[in-house]
Formats: C-alpha cells, sequence, structure tokens
C-alpha cells in the first residue's frame, strides 16, 4: 500500500464511481457502504447532526442489498484495495452474505481484496450493539460462520463504545478473523434543537464520530495490541497526521478515515500522508512500520 489510509465504510462510499475518485485522492483503501441481505431504506432524514468535535449519525445501513451493491462493485481493476463491508442481524445472515461474496469471487464477477464483517453500530435496532453482538460469546459465533464461508482475508469491526473489547478481540482472533477494525462511532447520543424543542436526527438518537472519538479509540487500540498478534485497523478521529501517528503507536497497523473528509475534502488522504511522511523524516524514522506500538516501548 502507498499510505495505510483507508477510507472508512458508510463515507462516499455508495457506488464503485465515488470509490474511484476517492482513490484518485490518494486512499490506499477504500470500504464500500456496509451491504445487508436485502434492501434498506434506513432511518428517516435528517441523518446527520454537527456537535462541537463531530458528527451524530443515524443513517440505518441504508443500501441497495448484497446483490445489487457487489453488482455495483464489480469490475474493481485498480490497485488500491477494495473491501467490502457486509451487516448482518445474526450468524445465519453474515454467513449468507459471505457466502455471496464469496461466489462472485468465484465466478470472477468481483475482484476485492478483504471482507469487513460490522458488528458495532450503536444506533440501528436488530444489527451491531442493539442486536447484542459485541459479546466475546456472539462475536466469536459470526467470526466462525464468515471463516467457514470465505477464502479471502476478512475484518471484523467492533466498537470502542462497550466495556469488554479486548476480550471480544481476542474471541474473534481465536475464531479466525485475519484482523480488528476498531472502531464505529460510539454512543448513541443526541442533539435537541432548542427552537424546534425536539431531537434534530429523524432517528432521535445516532452515533458519535469525528475527533471527540480519537480518545477512546487510542485507549482501545492500544490495550488490544497488548492482548492479540493479528493486525488492528484504527477508525476514530484521524483527521490529521499527528493523529494517525497516534493511533499507530498505540498499535494500528493501518487506518480508516471518515469524518476528516468533510473537515479536510477529499485531498484529506493525501494531507495526512504527506503530514505523517514529514514527521518521520523529521525524528529519522525510515518507515511506518518503526511507529506502530511504537507507545508500548517507551
Amino acid at each position: 500500500m502507498k499510505n495505510p489510509l483507508f477510507l472508512a465504510s458508510g463515507i462516499l462510499g455508495v457506488t464503485r464511481a465515488s470509490l474511484e475518485d476517492v482513490a484518485d485522492h490518494e486512499a490506499a483503501g477504500l470500504i464500500t457502504k456496509s451491504l445487508s441481505l436485502e434492501p434498506r431504506k434506513g432511518h428517516e432524514t435528517p441523518i446527520l447532526a454537527e456537535t462541537p468535535a463531530g458528527f451524530l449519525n443515524a443513517v440505518g445501513y441504508a443500501n441497495p442489498g448484497i446483490e445489487e451493491g457487489l453488482k455495483e462493485f464489480s469490475g474493481w481493476k485498480r490497485k488500491e484495495m477494495l473491501v467490502i463491508s457486509i451487516v448482518g442481524k445474526d450468524e445465519t445472515e453474515f454467513a449468507a452474505l459471505a457466502k455471496k461474496v464469496q461466489q462472485a469471487i468465484d465466478a470472477k464477477a468481483l475482484r476485492c481484496h478483504a471482507l469487513e464483517a460490522v458488528l458495532s453500530c450503536p444506533h440501528t435496532p436488530g444489527y451491531g450493539l442493539m442486536a447484542g453482538q459485541q459479546t466475546p460469546e456472539k462475536a466469536a459465533k459470526i467470526t466462525k460462520t464468515i471463516r467457514d464461508a470465505l477464502s479471502i482475508p476478512f475484518i471484523v469491526k467492533i466498537s470502542p463504545a462497550v466495556p469488554g473489547e479486548v476480550e471480544v478481540a481476542k474471541a474473534i482472533e481465536k475464531a479466525g478473523a485475519d484482523a480488528i477494525d476498531i472502531g464505529n462511532t460510539t454512543g448513541p447520543g443526541m442533539v435537541i434543537d432548542i427552537e424546534q424543542r425536539a431531537p434534530v436526527l429523524g432517528f432521535g438518537m445516532g452515533g458519535l464520530s469525528g475527533p471527540a472519538l480519537r480518545p477512546l479509540t487510542v485507549r482501545c487500540i492500544y490495550d488490544i495490541y497488548q492482548s492479540i498478534s493479528i493486525p488492528i485497523m484504527g477508525t476514530g478521529g484521524v483527521t490529521y497526521g499527528k493523529d494517525a501517528l497516534e493511533l499507530m503507536m498505540a498499535g494500528a497497523s493501518v487506518l480508516g478515515v471518515g469524518t476528516a473528509v468533510y473537515y479536510r475534502g477529499k485531498d484529506v488522504f493525501a494531507k495526512i500522508a504527506s503530514e505523517t511522511e514529514q514527521w518521520l523524516k523529521d525524528h529519522s524514522h525510515k518507515n511506518l512500520k518503526e511507529i506502530v506500538g511504537l507507545a508500548h516501548k517507551a
């Protein structure tokens, strides 16, 4: 990879054209919008609310469903990594989704580098945290069903919002995952319009993303890094090069970037990569591999 930066799922990842556009702005990996078995309308608008240190979002997994989604993302020929994101209500749905991805790969209708299974949404009934998916037992069961159905590497995305994330990560590793993505939005939280005297979001509450999330993400990465041997993707609050370095020193090998696209535009990937490279040069480091986990050696 030309840099450690992935476009996080749910941000500009609805079409292949949008992913290709982000790749043109120096993202080294692209994670698609999360796909469910059936099409989903998602939550009612508004689905975004700005806060002083980030955003609340309650999209509700709006997506065209796995069949149409795989058609949309087929034909990927770029060198940048394509990761298909999936979301299910239980291990049966996750297994079915993984099988559909594998079938598309086997039929040469899809070229992707990895799959991401999301267990961590805090604001969609029946999915993620609202379905109790982030316990060691449930997470391991879902991970094993995916491993049994899939030949390509896969990542399991967990939340920084639930205590016991280290045990969850260990269970996921033991069940066969190739990497952990920590994390997702946290919460849920709420913003109230004081003139309307009502919550701003259509669903009422939503997950918090952006700079406010970074300290939670750093701490979770730091704790998990000491307990597992598979790679960690850090997603949450990366806006500048110094943020990227902080997550990597905690133990992340690669990074997901989402809300920062709003703050710094699609060029944020090139900007963060340049800022980290300059820091390495200024501090006499040869490459980013020297930085991963460095805070554990201090």
